[in-house]
């Protein structure tokens, strides 16, 4: 891992923030979820810098934090849009009719999987599972989720957000 992989530079004070958060668990690894989710609360993302003082003050590799914040699709490195779309990748969703989903939510927000707008405003992304395979297949934006979509309903959906008509 390398400082090049991340594209956000995190404040100081933020950073020492983030060191006051984490320093209670120094030589706990099992708290570095809770650590991370606190984290998240503060900052937009967890850049090199945020997870370089996690691990210095949790006394973990840096490697440790890289790969635990990389794992999880509630966290990243990267920025955002103002609307993180996230849809699993996982067979359930798949099965019915995902692909179509997907290529619906491309077509109308002008991107591809894993970029974000031009404008900034939406982010398009994969996650292992959002657990909502009864309702298959499903997106979260933000902490919002809908499922049971077609391409048809997904475009109404975003066109929701697009025209700024969503409570957040």
């Amino acid at each position: 891992m390398t400082e090049s992989s991340y594209n956000y530079r995190t404040p100081a004070s933020k950073l020492v923030e983030i060191a006051k958060i984490a320093a209670p668990f120094r030589g706990k690894p099992d708290h570095l979820n809770y650590v991370a989710t606190e984290v998240k609360q503060i900052v937009p993302v967890l850049s090199y810098d945020v997870a370089r003082v996690i691990a210095r003050e949790m006394d973990l590799s840096l490697s440790q934090v890289y790969n635990y914040i990389t794992f999880y699709a509630m966290l990243s490195t990267k920025v955002h849009g103002k609307y993180t779309v996230r849809i699993c990748k996982s067979a359930p969703c798949h099965v019915n009719g995902a692909a179509e989903v997907i290529h619906a939510i491309e077509d109308q927000l002008g991107i591809k999987m894993g970029q974000t707008t031009e404008d900034g405003r939406f982010t398009l992304e994969y996650c292992p599972c959002l657990g909502l395979c009864d309702i298959a297949p499903a997106i979260m934006i933000n902490k919002k989720v809908y499922g049971n979509l077609t391409a048809e309903s997904v475009r109404e959906i975003l066109k929701i957000y697009i025209r700024g008509e969503i409570e957040e």
